[in-house]
């Protein structure tokens, strides 16, 4: 209990003795995961957009005739061995009418003189909702068409690239904002550690002549490290969340919120990278003692 007791008040002396760096380096901790978890957030939400676009996700794949039982089994089978998918769903000629129907309302008129059977039947092939089945969606198309009796096949293929492409565009961000982070909070960890060290080069030489042990001088610094990544990223991420509210607030009763609600990170992401964050600057101290003391 002594010895932690002693390696607390060793840590309290050195942020206080070098509190301009360390509130440079806090500073620069904390806009680090502020930045990496902007993009991380916005990826997120992107990803549960995807996964509610594909609600409507489908490719429609047009017959020249209406396929039998036997040969509905077939394509089922055939469709089932490219890619799992959520439903399979036949549509016949008359539903196919009845749809159009439907959907024309009060301009139905048009096919009073159209016989019921002027449509084409379709097999219309919902994929699993995940923002992976995207990315496939282009290739299953193309799989639908190499199968026998098909004429056409369509999808939403405009909104589907474009939608990816943004995502991918995002993920890239986020990986280079996550490389930031890990070479910002290591090095400027490391760098102030350094600097502590160095002016002290004199009192820690004095302390392994007295006996003191290396656990015991590199504690303190380690403790110092994961302290500072503790707190810049619950002040980064306090700052993301208070940047968060302040955006939902100004799009209060957007049509757009109300088709796709973005959330906040959830508190198991929220420990996960205040966790990351703490062990990273931790690390960056460890490795700085190790170098300028050679312990």
């Amino acid at each position: 209990m002594s010895f932690l007791f002693a390696v607390i008040g060793q840590t309290t002396r050195n942020l206080l003795r070098t509190w301009s760096s360390q509130l440079l380096t806090l500073i620069t901790i904390s806009l680090s995961v502020l930045i990496f978890s902007f993009f991380y957030l916005i990826y997120s939400n992107m990803l549960n957009v995807g996964k509610q676009l594909g609600d409507d996700l489908r490719l429609i794949a047009y017959l020249d005739e209406e396929p039998v039982p036997a040969l509905q089994e077939e394509y089922k089978r055939k469709i089932l061995k490219f890619d799992d998918v959520a439903d399979i769903v036949f549509v016949s000629k008359t539903e196919a009418y009845q749809r159009f129907k439907k959907q024309l309302d009060t301009d139905r008129d048009v096919l009073a003189d159209m016989p019921e059977d002027f449509l084409p039947p379709s097999i219309e092939v919902y994929p699993v909702r995940s923002l992976d089945s995207l990315t496939r969606i282009k290739r299953f198309s193309d799989y639908l068409q190499t199968l026998p009796g098909v004429l056409k096949v369509q999808y939403g293929r405009e909104w589907i690239d474009r939608f990816y492409s943004f995502v991918q565009l995002l993920r890239i961000v986020v990986i280079l904002s996550g490389i930031l982070l890990i070479m910002t909070t290591t090095f400027m960890v490391a760098h102030t550690i350094r600097l502590t060290l160095v002016s002290r080069a004199k009192e820690l030489e004095l302390l392994r002549l007295l006996g003191a042990s290396s656990t015991y001088i590199r504690m303190p610094y380690f403790l110092e490290g994961g302290l500072q990544g503790l707190v810049g990223s619950t002040f980064g991420l306090a700052a993301l969340y208070v940047l968060f509210n302040w955006i939902e607030l100004q799009f209060t009763g957007s049509a757009l919120l109300g088709i796709f609600p973005f959330t906040f990170f959830p508190p198991p992401r929220i420990a996960l990278i205040i966790g990351l964050a703490t062990l990273l600057c931790a690390a960056g101290s460890y490795t700085s003692t190790r170098k300028t003391l050679h312990l």
